[in-house]
Parts: structure tokens; sequence; C-alpha cells
């Protein structure tokens, strides 16, 4: 006699049961969004490794370092549709790194305090309202105001339309300096075939400050040559052997200099200077382009003084943002 029980099928195993792997039970995550994860870990914390003599590869990814960023919430999109909590896990790697190194960018860190007030703008040459454009750069309070690309009949209407609230003020080939109080020993620094940068003396009641104004020529990117930034990077040098030699103690640089302060090409002036943006400003201050503003390429770097404030001005007709910075001499 047969036995019912002998002859019954089996039935199949629940797939709640089933180990999704023999020993942690937990899916592996996915091969793709885990190598995604660690290549933005990677790019992050060795970016000064990447090489520089194939088309400038390294400048180009520490101009735009923050943005590696991105990758964290694109991969957290496809985190929930694979189902997998070992992905989401590979996906912190890349959310910490990036929050330990920008993470402090994020914090407002401005003071009131400061004693002068800079603003420096790249007015584009070819900027259709240089009048308009001058009259917000003197209602924004600054004490001392410097324009780069500097060019044609447009050099005289900013001298003409600043003159009253600046009266002292000295252009240099491309870039000029206005200011409210005495400026001396106004020179052109010698960067590039024409001038480009210039250093004066600004004696602001609580003594001399050395300023430097100065505009790095342009990066480009072209398909045979890729990212290419030779002219910018010995203009670079040049600049800060000047800022060097500068025996002034207190010192103040501002100007376009093509390059964020992450570009390992502008060391030899950051090594130097300190970034009023990034000691006591909110965010990351992206000035470039003014449409959309991805990159501070603007900078005001400083020794010898204290940084309290900094931020972005609004648009003119520029593709720029003018920046500014309060610093206590």
């Amino acid at each position: 006699m047969t036995n019912s029980l002998d002859t019954a099928p089996a039935r199949p195993e629940p797939d709640s049961i089933r180990p999704r792997n023999e020993d942690t039970g937990v899916r592996r995550p996915p091969l793709i969004l885990g190598s995604l994860a660690v290549l933005a870990t990677l790019v992050m914390l060795g970016h000064a490794l990447v090489p520089n003599r194939v088309g400038r590869l390294g400048s180009l990814v520490e101009t735009f370092l923050p943005w590696t960023g991105l990758a964290v919430p694109l991969l957290l999109l496809c985190t929930p549709a694979r189902r997998s909590r070992a992905a989401a896990v590979s996906v912190l790697l890349p959310a910490v790194v990036w929050c330990s190194l920008f993470g402090g960018t994020l914090v407002d860190k401005r003071e009131d305090g400061g004693n002068l007030t800079v603003v420096t703008h790249n007015v584009n040459e070819h900027n259709p309202r240089p009048v308009r454009t001058a009259r917000a750069l003197a209602a924004s309070g600054a004490d001392v105001v410097a324009l780069e690309e500097l060019g044609g009949p447009s050099t005289a209407a900013y001298e003409r339309t600043l003159a009253g609230t600046y009266p002292y003020h000295s252009v240099q080939g491309t870039v000029g300096l206005w200011s409210r109080y005495p400026v001396a020993d106004a020179r052109a620094v010698d960067i590039a075939p024409w001038p480009r940068a210039l250093r004066a003396t600004v004696r602001t009641p609580e003594g001399p400050v050395a300023v430097f104004v100065a505009h790095l020529m342009s990066v480009r990117f072209t398909a045979g040559s890729g990212f290419t930034s030779d002219a910018r990077d010995a203009a670079a040098r040049r600049l800060a052997a000047a800022v060097r030699a500068e025996p002034l103690p207190r010192t103040i640089l501002v100007g376009d200099l093509n390059g964020t302060t992450d570009d390992r090409a502008l060391s030899g002036l950051t090594s130097q200077l300190r970034s009023v943006q990034a000691e006591s400003g909110a965010g990351f201050g992206a000035s470039w382009p003014a449409s959309f503003p991805v990159a501070r390429i603007d900078h005001i770097l400083v020794r010898g003084v204290e940084p309290r404030s900094a931020w972005t001005l609004p648009a003119t007709g520029s593709d720029h943002l003018p920046v500014a910075a309060s610093v206590r001499v």
C-alpha cells in the first residue's frame, strides 16, 4: 500500500526564505553602480595624481572638482531601483569623502568687522552697458574696485562714471584700479606680452596695502590638444613671483585668474595667499558664467589682513559676476 505522503509533490520554497547570498543574505551591489561610486571617490581623493601632461586633464578635473558630488544623488537614484542595501552603502563612500572635502564650504562664515571692502569684476570687453555696470559697482559701497578686460572706448566710460566715487585710479593695459583712498606707486606687472596685471599701493586710513590686479590668460579646449593652459600657467608663475617679492606685509590680489583655487597650476599663488571666499564666505561663490555660475575663477586673495566676509554681486552686462570681500586691515 502506497503512503500518500510519499507521493505528494514537494512545495516550491518561497522566495522570501531563499538566501540571496549564501552567507550574508544581502544581494551584492550591481557592478556598474559600485564601480562608479569607487571611481567618484578616487577622483576626489586622488585628483592631485591625475596627470597634467595630456590635455591638462589634472587642472580640468580640479577646476570642477566640487561637481563630483553630483555623482552621489545620481547613484542614489539608481539604488532604490536595484533594491540593494549594499548598493546604498557603497554610495555612502563618495558622499562621506565629498562632505569631508567640501562640507565646510557650505557653512556661512561671514562676519562683521571689516574696514576695507574690495570688489573685482571682469567687465567683458564687449559689455554693451559699461556705464550701467560702472554705476552698479560704485553703488556696491566698495572702497576699492578692480576691473579686468578693459579695452576700446569702454575704458573711458568706466573712468568717467567711476570718477565721482573714486578720485584715485590707475589703468595699466586691460586692468584698472579705482580707490576712495590715495593710490601710489602704480605700475604694470610683467606677466604677459601685453599689460594684464598691475601693482599699486593703496594708502588706507589703517596704513598702506599692496593691491595686485590681474587677468590671467583664458583657458581653451580644442579637439586636437584638449585643455590648454600653458600661457595661463606661465603668467601665474610670473605673478606668483611678483607677489612673493612684495615688501609690504599687507597684500591683496584680485582678478580673473581663469582657474579655481583647487587648480594645481595656481598653487604658486594659493600657497602664499588666503582665499577670502574660502575663509569667510558662504558656499562656493561661483562667478562664471554669469547666467549659470559653475566655477569661481574670479578671486580675492590676501595675506597680512583678516578676511571677514565674501559674496557675489548681481549680474551686469558681463559674462562674469562681480565678487566682493570685506577685510580688516
